[in-house]
């Protein structure tokens, strides 16, 4: 890949063949392995990879950006909110196949792009609470059990462990609301 984020960017919005085959050499493997443990086939990572690369190249087109990690970091975690994404979907399908009209591509692609701007600004403001926020948010967005949370994080009783995430989740909420992008991004 190129030098600078900004540049590979750039220069794979623009068809860069180089690119893009890195990219399937160095990202498509984790994808592939994400998904196939996550109820899905190889076929459905292919299917994943190629949405999220037009994802990220309409986006950038649109709108360049910048990425503050890597970018095979974000590019997974993109591939990683369509596929959960998909399989809400298909459970949605299964439940209620007989309600569900078929969303045009375009469509599916911009609910794609605001639902990574939501996670954007929501992995930008959890970086900006303290470590212990931080962690205790994790384990409890990854439904860790209130018991397991205490003895990580050596809480004194599940009460406390109650209080601690009622507050950090609170933090988050400001942090998030007080955003200028938050307006934009909820009503979606």
């Amino acid at each position: 890949m190129t030098d600078t984020f900004s540049n590979f960017l750039s220069t794979l919005s623009e068809g860069n063949e180089d690119d893009i085959v890195s990219l399937y050499k160095e990202v498509f493997p984790k994808v592939s392995h994400f998904i196939v443990s996550n109820n899905g086939r190889v076929s459905d990572a292919e299917d994943i990879f190629q949405k999220a690369l037009l994802q990220v190249i309409v986006r950038y087109r649109n709108e360049p950006f910048e990425i503050k990690t890597s970018f095979e970091n974000y590019f997974f975690t993109v591939c990683r909110n369509l596929w959960r994404r998909e399989l809400n979907a298909s459970k949605f399908k299964a439940k209620r196949i007989e309600n569900i009209e078929n969303i045009s591509a375009l469509d599916d692609a911009a609910y794609a792009i605001v639902e990574q701007e939501r996670y954007e600004l929501y992995s930008e403001k959890l970086a900006l609470l303290s470590g212990n926020c931080k962690k205790i948010l994790e384990l409890f967005f990854a439904k860790t059990p209130y018991e397991t949370i205490m003895k990580l994080l050596k809480y004194t009783s599940e009460n406390v462990v109650r209080q601690r995430i009622f507050k950090c989740k609170k933090r988050l909420i400001e942090l998030i609301k007080t955003d200028s992008r938050y307006d934009d991004l909820k009503d979606i």
